[in-house]
């Protein structure tokens, strides 16, 4: 099966607007959708042997190959519609400042966009895309 993983933060409010964003512009279903509270999602974390830090929001799970933080967001984004492969060629900035502005961001996640009482359910349109 052609397709990955993206494992995201189940109670921000950024990430399940983000993970409503993927929906929207991933026109071939590449990617399946888990948060990282879930049972399936801690599965594939201990599967992987991924170690999460507190401000890690995103991991993609793609050909068996885990990553995270901006990496996980240029990878994400090579594989949507429209122009949004074009934020690839970021990936010419060296990771570290990259990453240092992803974990900024994170950081303040809650605080700036809230946060959830409990994991967000998808509608039943989507609902295939997502596991367990």
């Amino acid at each position: 099966m052609d397709s990955a993983i993206v494992l995201f933060d189940g109670v921000c409010n950024l990430c399940v607007w983000s993970v409503q964003f993927i929906l929207r512009r991933d026109r071939r279903a590449y990617y399946h959708f888990a948060a990282l509270q879930s049972p399936v999602g801690q599965r594939l974390l201990r599967r992987y042997r991924v170690q999460l830090p507190a401000d890690e929001s995103v991991v993609l799970i793609e050909r068996g190959h885990v990553y995270t933080h901006s990496e996980a967001w240029l990878r994400i984004t090579r594989r949507l519609g429209g122009l949004w492969p074009l934020l690839s060629v970021l990936v010419v900035v060296p990771r570290p400042l990259r990453d240092r502005v992803y974990i900024w961001i994170a950081a303040h996640r809650y605080r700036w966009f809230g946060r959830r009482d409990a994991c967000w359910v998808a509608s039943p349109q989507p609902r295939g895309r997502f596991l367990g």
